[in-house]
């Protein structure tokens, strides 16, 4: 049994808290261990006070327990290539993560949902669309709540809804949803998986041990997961926003239809729903499609998604001052999920961007700008690199800022009666926040305090 095992688990975040208290309640004597020896040993206790038997060890990993150590659970932040995970992996220890620890002991059936941008949106309104129709339903993973959270609450009756990230399927072993769904694939993250071929297969994992009897939802106009498709073990349902499919979720004109390949149906048209930027309808789409596959009646998928209103951090409006209107995608953490938050901005727009360097490319970001951004307030590690890459285009109209209250006060300046000001970095948050999450809050906090 797994429990009678020697467990490690590597990280102090909320992914490894989550498996240290899953493991607990599981029977097993987990360690847990993080590698900053800064960190205090009753502070990191002070998370997990119900964890009577866990070992907490900070710093330096003792041999002894390199060479004793059969499970390693890894948080989704540390690589799979660190010099002491292939360590534990070349004396034996078996390498899982969050996700493979939560499937082993959960139950019921379980959607998946990964993608490059739009898993948030997406998992979140799939989250809704279960709620309609089964009794109980968990909403898991990369979204907030931990899957190992929630994974010993779960019954043979339940339905899980799980955002699944890269860094979490590098580990998955057994990992088997009933629905895997992959949004897109655009380049991200780099600096972890190296190349945009390695990143591609990380994805598809979702999909790696589904069967015929199982569906994997894909984006038909994404190159990369219609070439998947023709792949896949899983029966194939895709959807598209530029094509008509014989079979799938697709948009005609300004209608949102599903056809099984014998009837097609009306879901909704786009103008009843709450959710700003063409990119939802693709995120939309595939709700419908995970849904759908899930058996979810299309009726109730419908007064779902029309109910349904955009999530904290995605282009999500703040507040308007003295005319500007001020939107937060600081869940925009890479130029593919802030082109679409600038193509979603109906007026002249102020663009604050910059964080930390994921080794991408900014090119395609500042080409979106057409005549749409008036200027572009920038902070954080990437804030020169963007500049320069900006100006090789063009576009001159920029401003360095120290901070984001910084950053917010200079487009309250610049910004004009009618304008937007829209918060998308197209680079994460490390160095300079905790996370997306709290840059985004700091952010509404900042507008909020403006004057009006």
């Amino acid at each position: 049994m797994i429990t009678d095992k020697k467990i490690l688990v590597i990280g102090s975040g909320v992914s490894g808290i989550g498996a240290v208290k899953l493991l607990e309640k599981a029977g097993a004597a987990p360690v847990l261990y993080d590698s900053n020896a800064k960190l205090l040993e009753e502070e990191v206790r002070k998370r997990i006070p119900e964890a009577n038997h866990t070992r907490i060890i900070l710093g330096e990993l003792p041999e002894q327990m390199k060479q004793d150590t059969e499970l390693v659970v890894l948080s989704p932040g540390v690589p799979v290539d660190l010099p002491l995970v292939e360590e534990l992996r070349s004396n034996g220890a078996k390498i899982w993560g969050e996700v493979e620890l939560a499937w082993h002991f959960g139950k019921g059936q379980v959607a998946a949902i990964t993608g490059t941008n739009g898993k948030t949106t997406t998992t979140t309104l799939v989250g809704e669309i279960f709620r309609s129709w089964f009794p109980e339903v968990f909403v898991v993973g990369n979204i907030g709540t931990a899957y190992t959270q929630e994974a010993l609450s779960m019954t043979e009756n339940s339905v899980t809804a799980a955002e699944i990230s890269s860094f979490q399927l590098e580990t998955i072993q057994t990992f088997h949803p009933k629905v895997s769904a992959i949004l897109n694939i655009t380049p991200d993250h780099l600096d972890r998986h190296h190349t945009m071929e390695c990143y591609i297969h990380t994805k598809e994992m979702i999909a790696m041990n589904q069967n015929e009897q199982d569906t994997c939802v894909l984006n038909y106009d994404d190159e990369e997961t219609r070439r998947f498709g023709e792949q896949v073990k899983a029966s194939v349902l895709y959807f598209s926003r530029e094509h008509i499919l014989d079979q799938g979720v697709y948009l005609d004109g300004s209608e949102i239809l599903y056809s099984n390949g014998e009837t097609r149906t009306k879901i909704c048209d786009v103008s009843e729903l709450h959710l700003l930027g063409t990119h939802n309808y693709e995120n939309v789409m595939a709700a419908i499609a995970i849904g759908a596959a899930m058996g979810v009646p299309l009726e109730n998928i419908r007064q779902t998604v029309i109910s349904f209103t955009a999530v904290e951090h995605r282009i999500e409006f703040v507040a308007e001052k003295k005319g500007v209107a001020y939107y937060n995608d600081s869940k925009g953490t890479n130029t593919d999920a802030s082109i679409k938050a600038v193509q979603a901005m109906n007026r002249p727009t102020v663009v604050i961007g910059g964080g930390y360097d994921k080794h991408v490319s900014f090119d395609d970001w500042i080409e979106c700008f057409d005549d749409k951004v008036t200027w572009l307030v920038l902070l954080g590690q990437t804030a020169e690199q963007i500049a320069e890459t900006a100006k090789r285009h063009g576009f001159t109209n920029i401003v360095f800022t120290d901070s984001l209250e910084e950053a917010v006060k200079v487009c309250a300046a610049k910004a004009r009666p009618g304008d937007a000001v829209l918060l998308s970095p197209a680079c994460a948050s490390w160095g300079m926040f905790d996370n997306y999450e709290q840059r985004g809050r700091l952010f509404k906090k900042y507008v909020r305090e403006l004057s009006d």
